[in-house]
């Protein structure tokens, strides 16, 4: 960790705990926002995909 890491967490460790759970779920949620990008690259792929499994092209790869 760098210095601004360093010091953000001792501030962070004054906070009380309810205050530290939030600031946990805050950082973490901004850990999930979408890229717009990489949603329509995904839908794309698994409408290729499905659409050669309709073709036959594909074989089903369920385990067992």
């Amino acid at each position: 960790m760098d210095s601004t890491t360093h010091a953000l967490e001792a501030q962070a460790r004054k906070l009380s705990p309810l205050a530290r759970l939030e600031l946990v779920d805050a950082i973490l949620g901004s850990l999930d926002e979408t890229d717009s990008e990489m949603d329509r690259l995904w839908s794309k792929e698994a409408e290729e995909r499905l659409a050669a499994y309709r073709r036959g092209e594909l074989k089903d790869c369920a385990p067992g």
